[in-house]
């Protein structure tokens, strides 16, 4: 018997989904369930072959426990290795060179020295930044946010230095990104899984959030796979199996916005019936294949072009 199992939080629409979805297909060998940990030991594998992961990234003792579990042999839907060294920064610079446009993007230094650090611990760091330089680069209106990312949290709308610098005052000690804001015509938000299957959807992000699956963009048949082979190349290089990227597009160039989601919104109230029924199928068949293609004490986890070419020393452009 091999188990997929789900790991989640509060979340209930999409992980009893997804359970009931994989059983109702009666594949003989195959069952899925959520997961159960009531101990967690070095070295010592879990019952599941595969485990989607839907909450590790808000518990680190998760994060601990599907590290261990892939170790072992479990394919662990995202990679945790990777999750855990990922954030939207890099993100954005791994963007700028495999040909992704995306919006100008700095990062800064939290506000406030963070814990048991002094002013001797960035004596590397220029005082003051060169403020000038960086508005000049990025310019207003523009956006600051976690540079790790939060669900929409901690994000500011900027527009002017003057505003820039009230609202950093707040931030603590968070690392923060300024970003350019991309004023956009259409904007869309698309799932990617196990690298293959992509599905585009309309998104209007200055809607109510129950409201932002309601848009009325109809892109054409070449915009579309434009759009596709964006967000392949996107989710091929850092190595997601499960993820969702946003596209903004501005004079007929389609930007990515926010492509780092690897825990996204699959809840039916929020993404609609139709986009929650195409999610909960396709994960469940991807969620299958990997299951049967699980070979115990190998390693099932899925790495990114980016990791690969760098241990390969070949270039990461290359082929592109």
């Amino acid at each position: 018997m091999k188990k997929i199992g789900i790991l989640f939080g509060q979340e209930r629409s999409f992980p009893m989904a997804f359970i009931e979805r994989v059983n109702s297909k009666n594949i003989e060998g195959i069952v899925a369930e959520p997961v159960r940990i009531d101990k967690v030991m070095q070295g010592e594998a879990t019952d599941y072959a595969v485990i989607i992961d839907r909450i590790s990234q808000d518990v680190p003792f998760y994060r601990a426990f599907l590290k261990n579990a892939a170790l072992c042999g479990t394919a662990v839907i995202n990679n945790p290795f990777w999750w855990s060294a990922d954030e939207k920064f890099f993100n954005n610079c791994l963007a700028t060179k495999i040909g992704v446009p995306v919006p100008k993007t700095v990062i800064l230094p939290s506000r406030d020295l963070p814990a048991d650090t002094s002013d001797q611990s960035f004596s590397n760091l220029a005082y003051p930044l060169d403020w000038e330089g960086i508005f000049s680069y990025v310019g207003f209106p523009a956006y600051m946010k976690p540079f790790a990312g939060g669900g929409w949290k901690n994000v500011y709308k900027l527009t002017s230095m003057e505003d820039f610098f009230e609202k950093h005052s707040e931030t603590g000690e968070l690392v923060m990104l300024l970003q350019e804001e991309i004023i956009f015509d259409e904007y869309y938000r698309c799932y990617c899984i196990g690298g293959k299957h992509v599905r585009i959807m309309p998104y209007e992000p200055r809607n109510p959030h129950h409201l932002r699956y309601q848009a009325g963009f109809t892109p054409s048949p070449e915009r579309l796979k434009q759009m596709e082979e964006i967000v392949l190349r996107i989710n091929h290089f850092l190595g997601y199996d499960f993820n969702t990227v946003e596209l903004a597009l501005r004079d007929g160039i389609p930007y990515a916005i926010d492509f780092c989601n690897p825990a996204p919104d699959a809840e039916i109230k929020s993404v609609g019936e139709d986009n929650f029924a195409w999610v909960v199928e396709t994960a469940a068949n991807y969620a299958i294949e990997k299951a049967m293609a699980f070979i115990p004490g190998k390693d099932n986890l899925t790495w990114g072009e980016y990791i690969k070419r760098s241990a390969a020393k070949t270039a990461l452009t290359a082929g592109l």
